[in-house]
Protein backbone atom coordinates (compact mmCIF):
# COMPACT_ATOMS: atom_id res chain seq x y z
CA UNK A 1 0.00 0.00 0.00
CA UNK A 2 2.90 2.37 0.74
CA UNK A 3 3.91 2.28 -2.92
CA UNK A 4 0.54 3.76 -3.92
CA UNK A 5 0.94 6.59 -1.40
CA UNK A 6 4.49 7.18 -2.62
CA UNK A 7 3.25 8.15 -6.10
CA UNK A 8 -0.22 9.39 -5.16
CA UNK A 9 0.29 11.27 -1.87
CA UNK A 10 -2.95 13.26 -1.96
CA UNK A 11 -5.47 10.45 -1.55
CA UNK A 12 -8.53 11.03 0.61
CA UNK A 13 -9.16 8.87 3.66
CA UNK A 14 -11.80 6.96 1.70
CA UNK A 15 -9.46 6.32 -1.24
CA UNK A 16 -6.69 5.20 1.12
CA UNK A 17 -9.06 2.77 2.83
CA UNK A 18 -10.33 1.43 -0.49
CA UNK A 19 -6.81 0.82 -1.83
CA UNK A 20 -5.75 -0.74 1.48
CA UNK A 21 -8.67 -3.20 1.34
CA UNK A 22 -7.71 -4.58 -2.07
CA UNK A 23 -4.97 -6.94 -0.91
CA UNK A 24 -7.13 -9.05 1.40
CA UNK A 25 -10.05 -9.02 -1.05
CA UNK A 26 -7.99 -10.18 -4.03
CA UNK A 27 -6.09 -12.72 -1.93
CA UNK A 28 -9.37 -14.19 -0.72
CA UNK A 29 -11.05 -14.21 -4.14
CA UNK A 30 -7.93 -15.46 -5.90
CA UNK A 31 -7.96 -18.58 -3.73
CA UNK A 32 -11.41 -19.37 -5.18
CA UNK A 33 -11.15 -18.00 -8.72
CA UNK A 34 -7.72 -17.50 -10.22
CA UNK A 35 -7.65 -13.96 -11.68
CA UNK A 36 -4.04 -13.15 -10.75
CA UNK A 37 -1.12 -15.57 -10.94
CA UNK A 38 -0.79 -17.23 -7.52
CA UNK A 39 2.91 -16.35 -7.50
CA UNK A 40 2.10 -12.73 -8.29
CA UNK A 41 -0.53 -11.95 -5.65
CA UNK A 42 2.19 -10.68 -3.28
CA UNK A 43 3.05 -8.08 -5.92
CA UNK A 44 -0.57 -6.91 -6.20
CA UNK A 45 0.16 -3.24 -5.47
CA UNK A 46 3.14 -2.87 -7.79
CA UNK A 47 2.25 -5.19 -10.68
CA UNK A 48 -1.49 -4.58 -10.81
CA UNK A 49 -2.72 -1.56 -8.83
CA UNK A 50 0.15 0.88 -9.49
CA UNK A 51 0.48 -0.40 -13.06
CA UNK A 52 -3.20 0.44 -13.62
CA UNK A 53 -2.73 3.88 -12.09
CA UNK A 54 -0.02 4.63 -14.66
CA UNK A 55 -2.82 5.94 -16.88
CA UNK A 56 -3.36 8.74 -14.37
CA UNK A 57 0.22 9.90 -14.88
CA UNK A 58 -0.44 10.72 -18.54
CA UNK A 59 -3.91 12.23 -18.11
CA UNK A 60 -6.24 13.35 -15.33
CA UNK A 61 -9.76 12.56 -16.50
CA UNK A 62 -12.35 15.35 -16.35
CA UNK A 63 -15.19 14.72 -13.85
CA UNK A 64 -18.09 13.17 -15.71
CA UNK A 65 -15.85 11.27 -18.14
CA UNK A 66 -17.02 7.78 -19.08
CA UNK A 67 -14.50 4.99 -19.65
CA UNK A 68 -14.84 1.36 -20.70
CA UNK A 69 -12.28 -1.20 -19.52
CA UNK A 70 -12.10 -3.98 -22.12
CA UNK A 71 -10.96 -7.42 -20.91
CA UNK A 72 -10.87 -6.19 -17.33
CA UNK A 73 -10.12 -9.62 -15.84
CA UNK A 74 -10.35 -9.16 -12.08
CA UNK A 75 -10.81 -5.41 -12.47
CA UNK A 76 -7.59 -3.95 -13.88
CA UNK A 77 -7.09 -1.17 -14.75
CA UNK A 78 -10.73 -0.21 -14.09
CA UNK A 79 -11.07 -0.64 -10.32
CA UNK A 80 -7.89 1.25 -9.25
CA UNK A 81 -8.78 4.06 -11.66
CA UNK A 82 -12.37 4.16 -10.38
CA UNK A 83 -11.00 4.64 -6.86
CA UNK A 84 -8.70 7.41 -8.02
CA UNK A 85 -11.34 9.18 -10.15
CA UNK A 86 -14.59 8.91 -8.14
CA UNK A 87 -16.32 11.54 -10.30
CA UNK A 88 -15.82 9.51 -13.50
CA UNK A 89 -17.88 6.51 -14.59
CA UNK A 90 -16.24 3.17 -15.42
CA UNK A 91 -17.82 0.25 -17.29
CA UNK A 92 -15.86 -3.01 -16.95
CA UNK A 93 -16.32 -5.69 -19.59
CA UNK A 94 -14.96 -9.24 -19.83
CA UNK A 95 -16.04 -12.31 -21.77
CA UNK A 96 -15.21 -14.59 -18.80
CA UNK A 97 -18.03 -14.56 -16.28
CA UNK A 98 -15.96 -15.71 -13.29
CA UNK A 99 -13.63 -12.74 -13.67
CA UNK A 100 -16.52 -10.28 -13.82
CA UNK A 101 -17.86 -11.89 -10.63
CA UNK A 102 -14.59 -11.19 -8.82
CA UNK A 103 -14.38 -7.59 -10.06
CA UNK A 104 -18.02 -6.96 -9.14
CA UNK A 105 -17.62 -8.33 -5.62
CA UNK A 106 -14.38 -6.43 -4.99
CA UNK A 107 -16.00 -3.17 -6.09
CA UNK A 108 -19.08 -3.86 -3.94
CA UNK A 109 -16.94 -4.69 -0.90
CA UNK A 110 -15.11 -1.35 -1.01
CA UNK A 111 -18.24 0.65 -1.77
CA UNK A 112 -17.36 1.81 -5.29
CA UNK A 113 -20.38 3.67 -6.68
CA UNK A 114 -18.97 4.66 -10.07
CA UNK A 115 -18.50 1.27 -11.75
CA UNK A 116 -20.78 -1.01 -13.76
CA UNK A 117 -20.00 -4.47 -15.10
CA UNK A 118 -21.00 -6.61 -18.05
CA UNK A 119 -20.20 -10.20 -18.90
CA UNK A 120 -19.84 -9.95 -22.68
CA UNK A 121 -17.34 -9.56 -25.51
CA UNK A 122 -16.44 -6.05 -26.62
CA UNK A 123 -18.21 -6.74 -29.92
CA UNK A 124 -21.50 -6.98 -27.99
CA UNK A 125 -21.11 -3.70 -26.13
CA UNK A 126 -22.66 -0.85 -28.13
CA UNK A 127 -22.51 2.03 -25.63
CA UNK A 128 -20.23 4.99 -26.27
CA UNK A 129 -17.49 6.35 -24.01
CA UNK A 130 -14.89 9.11 -23.89
CA UNK A 131 -12.10 6.56 -23.59
CA UNK A 132 -11.61 2.83 -23.89
CA UNK A 133 -8.87 1.50 -21.63
CA UNK A 134 -7.26 -1.95 -21.51
CA UNK A 135 -4.31 -3.90 -20.22
CA UNK A 136 -2.57 -6.15 -22.77
CA UNK A 137 -5.86 -7.65 -23.91
CA UNK A 138 -5.14 -8.07 -27.66
CA UNK A 139 -2.99 -6.58 -30.45
CA UNK A 140 -3.58 -2.86 -30.95
CA UNK A 141 -4.87 -3.10 -34.51
CA UNK A 142 -7.47 -5.75 -33.56
CA UNK A 143 -8.63 -3.79 -30.53
CA UNK A 144 -8.96 -0.57 -32.50
CA UNK A 145 -11.24 -2.24 -35.03
CA UNK A 146 -13.54 -3.47 -32.27
CA UNK A 147 -13.79 -0.29 -30.19
CA UNK A 148 -14.10 2.49 -32.79
CA UNK A 149 -17.89 2.17 -32.49
CA UNK A 150 -17.64 2.81 -28.74
CA UNK A 151 -15.93 6.21 -28.84
CA UNK A 152 -18.04 9.35 -28.42
CA UNK A 153 -17.71 12.19 -30.88
CA UNK A 154 -18.27 14.90 -28.22
CA UNK A 155 -15.09 15.88 -26.37
CA UNK A 156 -14.81 16.94 -22.73
CA UNK A 157 -11.16 16.17 -21.90
CA UNK A 158 -7.99 18.01 -22.88
CA UNK A 159 -6.83 14.69 -24.34
CA UNK A 160 -8.99 13.84 -27.39
CA UNK A 161 -11.21 10.78 -27.03
CA UNK A 162 -9.59 7.48 -27.89
CA UNK A 163 -7.93 4.28 -26.71
CA UNK A 164 -5.43 4.08 -23.84
CA UNK A 165 -3.63 0.74 -23.39
CA UNK A 166 -1.11 -0.64 -20.95
CA UNK A 167 1.49 -2.59 -22.92
CA UNK A 168 4.90 -4.18 -22.42
CA UNK A 169 8.01 -4.95 -24.43
CA UNK A 170 8.83 -3.96 -27.99
CA UNK A 171 5.91 -2.28 -29.70
CA UNK A 172 7.33 -0.96 -32.98
CA UNK A 173 5.59 -3.51 -35.21
CA UNK A 174 2.33 -3.34 -33.30
CA UNK A 175 2.19 0.45 -33.44
CA UNK A 176 3.34 0.77 -37.07
CA UNK A 177 -0.19 0.76 -38.62
CA UNK A 178 -1.33 3.64 -36.35
CA UNK A 179 1.98 5.40 -35.82
CA UNK A 180 0.70 8.82 -36.91
CA UNK A 181 -2.14 8.70 -34.40
CA UNK A 182 -0.33 7.04 -31.48
CA UNK A 183 1.61 8.41 -28.53
CA UNK A 184 3.79 6.08 -26.45
CA UNK A 185 4.70 6.82 -22.83
CA UNK A 186 7.35 4.89 -20.85
CA UNK A 187 6.18 4.10 -17.33
CA UNK A 188 9.80 4.05 -16.15
CA UNK A 189 9.66 7.84 -16.53
CA UNK A 190 7.03 7.94 -13.78
CA UNK A 191 7.76 4.90 -11.58
CA UNK A 192 11.28 3.88 -10.50
CA UNK A 193 10.60 0.20 -9.69
CA UNK A 194 12.30 -2.44 -11.86
CA UNK A 195 8.94 -3.84 -12.99
CA UNK A 196 8.22 -0.69 -15.00
CA UNK A 197 11.41 -0.67 -17.07
CA UNK A 198 9.69 -2.24 -20.09
CA UNK A 199 6.11 -1.14 -19.38
CA UNK A 200 4.45 1.41 -21.64
CA UNK A 201 1.19 3.24 -22.22
CA UNK A 202 -0.07 3.62 -25.77
CA UNK A 203 -2.66 6.29 -26.54
CA UNK A 204 -4.42 6.37 -29.90
CA UNK A 205 -6.73 9.25 -30.81
CA UNK A 206 -9.97 8.10 -32.45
Amino acid sequence: MQIIQKYFPHLTEQQTAQFAALYDLYTDWNAKINVISRKDIENLYTHHVLHSLGLAKIHSFTPGSELMDVGTGGGFPGIPLAILFPECQFHLVDRIGKKITVATEVARSIGLQNVTFRHCSVEEEKRKFDFVISRAVMPLRDLLKLIRKNIKKEQQNALPNGLICLKGGELQDEIAPVKKLALVYNLKDYFSEEFFQTKKIVYVQI
